[in-house]
């Protein structure tokens, strides 16, 4: 069982930055980042291995968005710069045992999950 904690949401002015972290009491082989914003489905934002560190991002957030993790405190951040209005959501950690070269973008791969953070990003 791995039990997932985010923290670090908030508001912010667009152009800005803020820092996700989600601390894991357990380990998942890989990592993600998905955010749902009202009215619209989950979505895939970044995701990392745990082991060999190779990451994944959605279009929209490459170039702004770094996923990093930290083995020695077992988290995973997600560091967001050049933040835009659309940034706004409920930003959520999963975790997966499986590495799937697909699926990794659909929520249904995941069945761990934290209970998400509000990111607000303000124009």
């Amino acid at each position: 069982q791995v039990q997932l904690v985010e923290s670090g949401g908030g508001l912010v002015q667009a152009g800005g930055s803020l820092r996700l972290s989600c601390a894991a009491s357990g380990r998942a082989f890989i990592m993600s980042w998905f955010r749902q914003a009202p009215g619209k489905e989950r979505e895939f934002v970044a995701r990392i291995n745990w082991s060999s560190g190779m990451t994944n991002y959605a279009d929209f957030v490459k170039g702004r968005f770094t996923i990093s993790r930290d083995i020695a405190k077992n988290t995973v951040y997600l560091q967001m710069n050049s933040l835009k209005p659309e940034d706004t959501a409920v930003y959520y950690c999963a975790g997966s045992l499986i590495d799937y070269s697909k699926e990794y973008t659909e929520p249904n791969a995941y069945p761990y999950w934290g209970q998400g953070t509000q990111v607000t990003v303000s124009s």
